[in-house]
This record gives C-alpha cells, structure tokens and sequence, in this order.
C-alpha cells in the first residue's frame, strides 16, 4: 500500500512538473513572438522614415487597409496594402508582403510604391537568409536593395524583372542566388497586381 503511494505520488510530481515547464515553454515562446512582432513593427517604421518621410510630418494620412473587390495577394502571395494622402492628393501605396521562396523561409518585404506605380522604395523587415550572403537584402549591409527606387514594370520591361542569372536586369550574390531571386520575384509580383488592380492605388 505504502509502495503505491509513493508510487502515485512520484506520478503526480512528475505530472506537475511536466505542466509547469510546458507552460514556462509557452509563456517564453509568446514572449519570444511578441519580441520579434514589436522588432519588425519598429523596422517598418524606421524604414519609412528613410523613404517616405512625409509620414512622419504629420501632414500625411496613412489610411486604413485596402482590400480590393478582386481580393488582396499578388500572384500567391498575401499582402496588405495601405494608402498614404497628403493635403488629400495620393503620394503612396505601402504594401507589406512576403516572399516565400527565400534560401531559409519567408522574407517580409516593405514596398512603397507611387501613384504612377513606380517604387518608391523597397526595404526588407525581417528574414533567416544565411548570415554574410544572404544578409546582403538588408539595407544596413548593402546598397542592393535601394537599387529598386524609381523603378516600375516599364524600367525595366516586365520580361526582365529577373536576376541576371535568369535572363533579367537585377544582380544576384556570389554564393545566394536564391535571395535576391526571391526578392526581385516578389516585388514584380506586387507591381503587377498593383497595375490590374487599380483600387489598390489611393
């Protein structure tokens, strides 16, 4: 009688550690998620700042999210896209997306396109591209990214909306073609449902 007592309540001791260090295991997993939700919030807003200062002057309107009759995804690819007014004249769209076909996962793009559906900018939020190749997206390591500004369908043509390795206009890395593949792939996507869709410019 004695042994299975002990034995139940070994179980029960297990059974409650087991509990508490799967709670500790959730509770620092949402905290983990919050983190890297408030990290790519402060990105976006940063990068804003560099590209479309205007909406930070307080003189412009960042609206609420469009949501086009035709729905909201470039090719397969979820977006959300907010218009940006000043003095009730359009000067942007803001389209947050994300690029699945990155090396390591999904990259979460920023692009900023004008009324006349050329870029205004194009910064990266977040990504797992591999450290000192694939990293090179991010405009903090290098220029490649600003390369997009004043770019539309037309410049170049839509043919060559590619890496140079696949025929197009764009660089790729030594050793991460993949990368930037994704990258340019992402942003044509996004022009291209911005042209049919016309709703989704403000």
């Amino acid at each position: 009688m004695v042994a299975g007592w002990q034995s139940m309540k070994t179980g029960i001791y297990l059974g409650c550690a087991t509990g508490l260090g799967l709670g500790l295991l959730a509770l620092v997993h949402g905290s983990v998620e919050s983190r890297l939700s408030g990290q790519e919030a402060d990105a976006l807003h940063r990068h804003l700042q560099t590209i479309l200062p205007e909406v930070h002057s307080g003189k412009a309107f960042v609206g609420t999210k469009i949501l086009p009759a035709t729905g909201s995804r470039p090719g397969d690819v979820p977006v959300r896209v907010y218009p940006v007014r000043q003095d009730g004249q359009p000067v942007a769209s803001i389209a947050e997306t994300l690029s699945p076909e990155g090396y390591n996962g999904s990259i979460h793009l920023l692009i900023v396109i004008a009324p006349d559906g050329r870029l205004r900018g194009v910064r990266v939020l977040s990504h797992r591209e591999t450290p000192g190749l694939g990293d090179r997206i991010e405009a903090a390591r290098s220029d490649w990214i600003q390369g997009f500004a004043g770019r539309s369908l037309g410049d170049p043509p839509i043919s060559r909306w590619a890496v140079r390795r696949d025929g197009g206009d764009f660089d790729q890395f030594a050793g991460a073609t993949i990368t930037p593949r994704a990258v340019v792939k992402a942003i044509k996507k996004t022009l291209v449902w911005f042209q049919a869709n016309p709703d989704g410019v403000p």
